[in-house]
Parts: structure tokens; C-alpha cells; sequence
């Protein structure tokens, strides 16, 4: 076993955990992808993408992806003439790998402790671990930036300057928002800030300063550049603003660097105001003490709702209703989605799990509350695609205004509303 003490953790428990958190994010943004094409196409009463498979499984559009990566890796590179080259490519690498770093201080579950072996669930638990938050981010905008002015291209420059100036302007907002919560808290590491909201609901960020997360949330969509905050780009006057000029896999790193501060950005948000990895009403040490309950809880919920998908698939997809690949997805999906189900349902309601070994609990609390943060994110990432198929863009002149004439005193305003509550 090994002492309770970060710089001791095993070498490749460190290097696991510097390889597997990015991999999570990597991972998260094709479903995002996914889910834009498919919520805005039900928000404007369509089906969006549904007919690219692979052996006539679609997985409901979520196909098109690989579509996707083929494609973006086959198109021409081409570069404008009077371009940086250096500073072109160098741009697109930045914004990515900058968004991609940044989930270092993010924590994704509670510190594991079995015996006297302690892990924690992030890559650096640093004390000051929303100011690294805030430096990275706000690094990003020199990628695009980077990118505007060496495109040699005057759409292009403008899109760079719009995103200097609106970052200037909400990150403002953005730090003075919280400010609030590192004075309830009394710290600035993430992971304090999770345990001062505990488990109950009622003491999580989001309810105790509603006009903080407000701010906040405003702020991170105009750090993240999507609508209504979309200036930078503003297809309508600015073409595609600061990546007009790109294509092929530079522009994939644009496009996924977007996704990627969506997913950052809805992890700070799930982690300040909405509790982070803790589960509603239930504490580590209860998950703990009653994770056999739990897990079987779990096992018979999955089969009950494995049975039911398999039966949906099975019915929806039914042989020779489509006469067409889609007729060969009940096969792959629908049968197995029953099968497991019914072998899980018949397991967890006639035996069950009695008893697990001591590692077994923790590592079950963990994993509970890794897929407790995940499912947070999620749900923010959603709202952040509902909102930009829902709102209009903004002029640029409203765009700044609203930041220093709007969001800049209400957040000072909630600063001094927060310091008189805790002074008297």
C-alpha cells in the first residue's frame, strides 16, 4: 500500500490518469456532435441524420460521425496565399490542446480509499485549481486570434478581434461571479467547493446563489462562442469569421475544440453550482456502507429497462419493414439489448449479490459518482445546444453592451449582496 500522499500515487496510476481523463472528453464529443444534429433537427421538426450505417446499423445517426472523420481526413489542405504558414497550422492545435488540458483539475468522483491507499480522481488537485482554470481558458483565444490574423484574410481578422474583445469583456463577469463562492466555500480547489456543497440539494451552489450561476452561465457561453454569443463566427457578416480560410483536419480541431470548451465548460458548471460528483441525498460513506442494496437496485433497474429497449428495437425494427439495411439493426441491437436483459433481470431478482470483497464498496461509490458527474455534464451540454437552436444572434454593438452595462454591475451587485449576508 502506499502513503496518503499525491506525489507517492504509482507512476502508472498517474500516467492512467493524465492518458484517461482526455480520452473521456475525446470521447464525449461525438456524442455531442451527435446530439446537436439530433436536437436541433427535432427542434425544427425533423428526423436530422438517420440513414449512414455500417452493416445497417445506424445507432440513430451516431454513424455519420465516422462519415465525418473519413471525410475531414481525405479533403485537400490547402493554405491561403500570404498566410503564416507556422502560426496558420499552429492555431487550431492550440485551441484544442489548451481546452483539452484544461479537465486536469476537473474531479470526476470522490478520493478512493481503500485501506491506506488513497487515489483521487483527477490529474492535479491543485489548491488554487480554478485559477489554472481560468489561466488555460483563457489562453484559447490566442488560437483564434492566431488563426484570424494569419489567415491573411479581413473576415478572418475580424472574427479574431470580435473574440478578444468579447473574452475581455465576460471573463470579467465570469470571475467576479464566483468570487461569491470562494468567499461561502473559504477555497478556491474544486474539490473543497464540491464537499462545501455536500449532498443535499438545497446547499448546492445553483440554489443558495441563483444570480451567481445566472452570471455565470451567461458568461461561459460567451467564453465558449455559441449562440447567442457566436460573433467570432457570425456567418450572416463574417462568412465563418476566424476559420473561414481553414479546411481539413485544421478545421476538425477547430470544430472539435468548440465541443471540447462546451464539455470543460459544463464540468466547472456541474462542479461549482450543481454539487459535482455527489449524489443527491446520498454521502461517499453511504454509498459505502450500503453498496451491496445499491447494486442490486442498479442490476434489476438495467434489466427491467434492457428488456424494454430490446423489445422497442425489436418491434420498431422489425424484419422486412423497411426492406433496406435498417431491417438488419434489430439483429445487432435489439436481440442482444433483450438477451442481456433477461439474463440480468433473472440474476439480480432470483440471487442477487450478498456480499463483495473490501475493495468492492469504495470503488462501487466511485463509480456511482463518476457517472453521476457525467450525466450533470451532459444535461448542461444539452442546454447548451438547446439554447443556440432556440436564441438569435446578438449585434456586436448589444453583444458588448450587455456585458459592461448589463452583466458587469449585476455581478458586483451579487458580490455585495453576498458580503452583506455573510457580514451580518
Amino acid at each position: 500500500m502506499f502513503p496518503n500522499n499525491p506525489l507517492l500515487e504509482p507512476f502508472l496510476i498517474i500516467i492512467a490518469k493524465v492518458i484517461l481523463i482526455p480520452v473521456i472528453v475525446l470521447n464525449l464529443i461525438p456524442l455531442l456532435i451527435w446530439m446537436e444534429r439530433k436536437v436541433s433537427a427535432y427542434i425544427q421538426d425533423r428526423r436530422g441524420p438517420n440513414r449512414a450505417n455500417i452493416l445497417g446499423v445506424r445507432l440513430a445517426g451516431m454513424i455519420l460521425n465516422f462519415a465525418d472523420v473519413v471525410k475531414l481526413l481525405t479533403k485537400e489542405e490547402f493554405f491561403p496565399t500570404g498566410a503564416n504558414r507556422f502560426y496558420f497550422v499552429l492555431a487550431p492545435g492550440l485551441v484544442f490542446f489548451i481546452y483539452v488540458i484544461t479537465t486536469a483539475i476537473i474531479p470526476f468522483a470522490d478520493v478512493l480509499k481503500i485501506g491506506e491507499f488513497t487515489m483521487s480522481f483527477q490529474v492535479a488537485d491543485l489548491n488554487v485549481g480554478v485559477l489554472y482554470l481560468f489561466s488555460m481558458a483563457s489562453l484559447a483565444v490566442y488560437g483564434v486570434m492566431l488563426a484570424g490574423w494569419s489567415s491573411n484574410n479581413k473576415y478572418s481578422l475580424l472574427g479574431g478581434l470580435r473574440a478578444s474583445s468579447q473574452m475581455i469583456s465576460y471573463e470579467i463577469t465570469m470571475g467576479l461571479s464566483i468570487v461569491t463562492l470562494f468567499m461561502m466555500s473559504g477555497s478556491v480547489s474544486l474539490n473543497d467547493i464540491i464537499h462545501y456543497q455536500s449532498e443535499n440539494p438545497l446547499y448546492w451552489n445553483m440554489i443558495q446563489q441563483p444570480l451567481a450561476f445566472i452570471l455565470f452561465l451567461i458568461a461561459t457561453f460567451a467564453e465558449t462562442n455559441r449562440n447567442p454569443f457566436d460573433l467570432p463566427e457570425g456567418e450572416s457578416e463574417l462568412v465563418a469569421g476566424y476559420h473561414v480560410e481553414y479546411s481539413s483536419m485544421k478545421f476538425a480541431l477547430f470544430f472539435m475544440g468548440e465541443y471540447a470548451a462546451i464539455i470543460v465548460a459544463s464540468s466547472v458548471l456541474a462542479a461549482l453550482f450543481l454539487g459535482g460528483w455527489q449524489v443527491p441525498f446520498l454521502s461517499t460513506q453511504a454509498l459505502i456502507d450500503n453498496a451491496v442494496f445499491f447494486l442490486n437496485v442498479i442490476g434489476k433497474v438495467f434489466g427491467v429497462v434492457s428488456i424494454l429497449l430490446g423489445l422497442v428495437l425489436m418491434v420498431q425494427f422489425r424484419p422486412g419493414r423497411y426492406k433496406d439495411a435498417r431491417d438488419f439493426e434489430v439483429l445487432i441491437l435489439g436481440i442482444p439489448a433483450l438477451a442481456v436483459g433477461i439474463f440480468a433481470s433473472y440474476f439480480f431478482f432470483t440471487q442477487g449479490i450478498y456480499d463483495m470483497p473490501d475493495w468492492a464498496p469504495p470503488v462501487f461509490a466511485a463509480s456511482v459518482q463518476f457517472v453521476t458527474f457525467i450525466t450533470k455534464v451532459i444535461l448542461f451540454c444539452f442546454f447548451f445546444i438547446w439554447v443556440r437552436w432556440t436564441l438569435p444572434r446578438f449585434r456586436y454593438d448589444q453583444l458588448m453592451s450587455f456585458g459592461w452595462k448589463g452583466m458587469i454591475p449585476a455581478s458586483l451587485v451579487n458580490l455585495f449582496l453576498v458580503s452583506a449576508r455573510m457580514m451580518f
